[in-house]
């Protein structure tokens, strides 16, 4: 499949089959991840696969959300500020979360491709977060993805309205 038809039919799932995920499926998803660009390649990301029942129960209280508990693996896209670059000529702008942006789509694209769901999650409560996966001061969570395989009756996907081109780019 062609980049632009991977993501022309990536769609935010929100309905899975609590059949497992294969391990190989999900280290293929975190291998990509792994090879996203970052600011001087500082990498400052850490993918958190939770799998097990109770962590999962812990995690889902950060977003409590019926359709999110059915699947049956998250990813925890988290960022380091002790590893993330700094832009020091001016404002210090932690580009930390750009990083982790980056690795999150490839996370998106790369479980489409391989014929699995997920959804980007941002509307969480980082503290809860941080408490079930015992995080240390300097990671931060960016990110929530629950990955499974799709329940075709319970989701489908829509035509995604976008903006035409010629109102996003603009050439000077």
């Amino acid at each position: 499949m062609k980049l632009r038809e991977l993501i022309e039919n990536r769609y935010s799932v929100r309905a899975y089959l609590s059949r497992p995920v294969e391990k190989e499926k999900i280290d293929y998803i975190l291998e990509c991840a792994r090879l996203s660009p970052s600011a001087c390649n500082l990498q400052p990301w850490i993918f958190y696969v939770v799998i097990s029942e109770e962590v999962l129960d812990k995690v889902h209280m950060a977003y409590d959300r019926e359709w999110y508990k059915t699947a049956p693996v998250n990813i925890i896209v988290c960022k380091n500020t002790s590893v993330s670059w700094k832009r020091s000529n001016t404002d210090g702008k932690d580009h930390g979360d750009i990083d982790a942006a980056i690795a999150s789509e490839h996370i998106c694209l790369a479980a489409h491709e391989i014929g699995l769901g997920t959804c980007w999650i941002c509307n969480f409560n980082p503290e809860i977060l941080s408490r079930a996966l015992a995080l240390p001061s300097d990671v931060e969570p960016i990110a929530i993805f629950p990955i499974g395989y799709i329940n075709e009756e319970k989701s489908s996907y829509s035509e995604k309205k976008r903006n035409a081109l010629s109102e996003v780019a603009k050439w000077i």
